[in-house]
């Protein structure tokens, strides 16, 4: 495959291959719908739509120096080849190309979804039954397609997971990796059933297993076993699990259940009682866990900052657990005291700001809160949100697909798309 630099320079696009699409495809009725927020706040449905085009075609096909992040590269067998990439880190991550996926099922765009699940698979994706990383897909790779970290960042694979199962329901399966719903069951077994192995990896020889803790039934934060008795508060999407309840393996379906009822309640014991606010590493009883690598890890920072949009997508898809809805009361009350268009970007559990900017993503993850909140304030973080340019420039790539991720659900157009 040829430098995805180049795409930099040139601003290529790609077209992609598209799956019969089943006749009576359509998302789930009653569930797995969010509210139209924006309509709501009393703008035009028109106008919301608008607004969520221009921002997808900014980040996907915006100015390659300064807007988009989603690049195209050259063809394969399988066709077309494309990447969402991390500007600041210079990297494509299993949870940027995962995203992208999920935005382009939403906005009924399979040739970007296909360009993109492509080259995750060709590059990302470890096939050799004596890789400790079988079944899984690297966190972080050059765009050259070379493994910066063989291990996965399980919120890619869930990600991914859900993203094919939606594809599968709304465009049909095609062949090979583009049978979508093959390709989801088997990720989802790996995910669940992957038995331990050691072998090598770019960072030396390394033991991993399932991505699942089956005690907790708990998302891990990696598979490897030096890392893996804790996990990440961001890690847990109990509404996709809901999913997988319904249109996964039968044989784990009880268990994918009993793992959305263990997320909910991880959000109880992660959430500081007083601000709402989630640390980044968590230990599986909720307590905070800093990492040698990263001692801020044990506050709220980046990853935190995914954790109010988690648990509000499951109160809005599936009602299942009104304690939801309080931890977003919670935690828009605490942002609303720290001035709703200057609150930082990383704080202390307790409240105590250490990051002052004041970042597009985090009031895009705040404004999905209002999904579940009660109190009146929700409404400003929804405006907040409109009010908000697309994000350009170093930072464009985590704050970019957050935003887009939050206008889909603020507008009710991310939804639910069930294989029968």
């Amino acid at each position: 495959m040829a430098s995805l630099l180049a795409v930099l320079l040139t601003g290529t696009t790609t077209a992609g291959t598209v799956a019969d699409a089943p006749p009576s495809a359509k998302p789930w009725p009653g569930i797995g719908h969010c509210r139209n927020l924006f309509a709501e706040a009393g703008h035009a449905r028109s106008e919301v739509k608008r607004k969520i085009t221009a921002a997808f075609e900014q980040l996907f096909y915006g100015d390659p120096a300064n807007q988009a992040v989603y690049l195209a590269g050259d063809d394969n067998a399988n066709g077309p080849l494309a990447v969402i990439f991390d500007v600041a880190n210079h990297d494509v991550r299993s949870e940027g190309m995962s995203y992208g996926m999920m935005i382009a099922v939403q906005l009924d765009k399979p040739a970007e979804f296909n360009a993109i699940w492509n080259w995750a698979r060709t590059f990302m994706y470890h096939a050799s039954t004596n890789d400790p990383a079988c079944g899984f897909f690297s966190w972080s790779m050059t765009t050259n397609g070379v493994a910066n970290d063989c291990m996965p960042a399980p919120d890619g694979e869930e990600y991914f997971v859900t993203s094919l199962y939606f594809a599968a329901a709304r465009w049909g399966n095609g062949a090979g990796i583009y049978n979508y719903r093959a390709e989801a069951d088997r990720l989802l077994t790996d995910m669940r059933h992957r038995q331990i192995i050691t072998g090598a990896t770019v960072k030396g020889p390394m033991t991993a297993g399932a991505v699942f803790e089956p005690q907790f039934k708990l998302v891990r934060f990696t598979p490897d076993v030096v890392n893996w008795n804790h996990t990440d508060p961001s890690y847990q999407l109990p509404a996709f699990y809901e999913v997988w309840a319904h249109c996964g393996p039968l044989a784990d379906r009880e268990f994918w259940t009993r793992a959305a009822a263990a997320s909910r309640d991880f959000f109880q014991r992660a959430a500081h009682p007083v601000t709402g606010l989630t640390p980044d590493y968590a230990n599986f009883d909720g307590t905070p866990w800093a990492a040698s690598w990263n001692p801020h890890s044990a506050d709220f920072q980046y990853d935190s900052w995914r954790t109010a949009m988690n648990w509000s997508v499951d109160w809005a898809w599936w009602h299942k657990d009104i304690r939801e809805k309080e931890l977003s009361d919670r935690i828009q009350a605490f942002f609303e005291t720290k001035g709703l268009s200057s609150y930082g970007n990383r704080f202390t559990l307790d409240g105590r700001q250490f990051g002052d900017d004041h970042a597009p993503g985090l009031a895009a993850m705040n404004a999905v809160a209002s999904l579940a909140a009660t109190h009146p304030r929700s409404q400003k973080f929804v405006e907040a949100l409109w009010n908000t340019p697309v994000p350009k420039g170093q930072t464009r790539y985590y704050d970019g697909m957050l935003y887009l991720l939050a206008m889909l659900h603020c507008s009710g157009e991310f939804r639910v798309w069930m294989p029968q």
